[in-house]
């Protein structure tokens, strides 16, 4: 994958979308940059960027519940990541939940 293909944005962030890869739930959204989409891609598991902390965030370090990459995509205008992964653990939301889309509008 060229990375020079993706757009960033200004704070040099692109958003992306965790699948399951097998019943296609959508578990969360987070952001990377090009260091942890790199990262991402050498180790084929997720490593997003920490907005508040502003660190790398490799999913499970603390809890276990890693994201093994299967396939990555990007959009039509190439700013916006889908990651297809196999989620390992029950939850990917740090409250507990499978996915972070539980809370119903309307």
């Amino acid at each position: 994958m060229n990375l020079d293909k993706l757009k960033f944005n200004s704070d040099g962030l692109i958003p992306v979308i965790a699948q399951d890869h097998k019943d296609g739930t959508v578990l969360m959204l987070a952001y990377m940059n090009k260091e942890s989409l790199q990262k991402t891609l050498e180790m084929k598991e997720m490593v997003y960027w920490s907005r508040s902390r502003k660190v790398l965030w490799h999913k499970g370090d603390t809890s276990g519940h890693i994201q093994k990459v299967k396939e990555l995509y990007y959009d039509c205008d190439a700013d916006a990541i889908l990651a297809k992964i196999e989620q390992v653990g029950d939850c990917a939301c740090h409250t507990g939940n499978r996915s972070c889309f539980f809370n119903k509008l309307g």
